[in-house]
């Protein structure tokens, strides 16, 4: 249920910043899919990365 929970504040926060690159044009409709992704990607790699137990890589 947690991991459940921290993927959806990853998507959110992933959405949100899209949402202000739109805003100031920064990503265009045509680039959405690919910066949706590569943004989403960053985020979760960031949070899981902080989240795994110290010693474990």
């Amino acid at each position: 249920m947690k991991m459940a929970s921290i993927d959806e504040q990853i998507l959110r926060a992933a959405k949100e910043i899209v949402v202000k690159f739109i805003e100031v044009g920064r990503v265009s409709p045509t680039s959405f899919d690919e910066a949706f992704k590569q943004i989403h990607t960053t985020i979760g790699d960031a949070v899981k990365k902080d989240a795994t137990p110290s010693g474990s890589e």
